[in-house]
């Protein structure tokens, strides 16, 4: 199983060219593969998209100025796969195929949907079909569809059946398969090693992060806030997993947290995260 890293987690030490040069380096020091790249970080975003992620507690930085086919060439990195929008796919998807491959990568991950209502059941049918049709669209162009989760596919959505077996049960497994990202189901609590075993093979890619409570002064209550932590660090039980994921054919392990690091520094955090994913896969 290789190993990479989401763009997303890098983009505040990818600002600058020499910056952005630095921090891939020490990706691939550390030991990772790859690196996992973002449509809308590696082009130029305005202003309100930054500020608006970085609401969010997502900061992306404003590094999609650089050249990325340059900077991934020159650090050794592979590109994992391209995470894009359904909209995209839906007006060119031959563009969308055409982009990843140009960065040596046969994989476009939909990254969930802004603003959709995962817990309209009918909302939920439609997506299905549309992401069915999206990933039939990139296949007649050499190109594979993911689907990446966060915790809003756990909304209840027809009595007992949440939206996400709803996206499961009715993708077809040739056009449309799945990054799975354990975090974010553990975090709505949620049995991730049964879904991960409910997708088996369609499970192709694994975004991992560990998550407890990081004491960052007098602690004023018994009860502390959880968020991600470096791997190994928390309480997930990542060993678990890992095996899970080696027996679904995982064929990337992608490391991805958004704040909380140690020293507030993603590029430390990544690092510590490494020690953890070299010892276990």
């Amino acid at each position: 199983m290789k190993k990479g890293v989401q763009q997303f987690m890098l983009g505040t030490a990818l600002n600058r060219e020499a910056e952005a040069r630095e921090t891939l380096a020490a990706v691939k020091a550390a030991g990772y593969d790859g690196i996992e790249l973002c449509s809308f970080m590696i082009h130029p975003t305005g202003l309100a998209v930054r500020l608006l992620t970085r609401a969010a507690g997502m900061p992306t930085g404003n590094g999609g100025r650089l050249d990325w086919h340059a900077l991934v060439r020159d650090s050794g990195l592979s590109v994992i796969s391209l995470h894009t929008d359904l909209g995209a796919v839906e007006r060119d998807a031959a563009s969308v195929a055409a982009e990843c491959q140009s960065f040596g990568t046969d994989t476009a991950v939909i990254t969930g949907m802004y603003r959709f209502a995962y817990g309209d059941a009918g909302a939920v049918h439609e997506l299905a079909a549309r992401l069915n049709r999206a990933g039939a669209a990139l296949a007649e162009n050499g190109v594979r569809l993911l689907y990446h989760n966060h915790n809003c596919e756990l909304q209840r959505v027809e009595g007992e059946k949440r939206a996400y077996d709803i996206l499961v049960d009715e993708t077809d497994p040739a056009a449309v398969n799945f990054e799975f990202d354990s975090y974010w189901f553990a975090e709505g609590g949620a049995d991730a090693s049964a879904w991960m075993r409910r997708l088996g093979r369609r499970m192709k890619l694994w975004h991992i992060n560990d998550r407890g409570t990081r004491l960052s002064g007098p602690a004023m209550t018994p009860i502390l806030k959880t968020d991600s932590l470096e791997l190994g660090t928390g309480n997930l039980p990542l060993e678990a997993w890992a095996a899970l994921a080696g027996d679904n054919g995982v064929e990337t392990v992608v490391l991805e947290s958004h704040r909380n690091w140690i020293d507030k520094s993603a590029v430390k955090s990544m690092q510590a995260s490494a020690r953890w994913l070299n010892e276990h896969l």
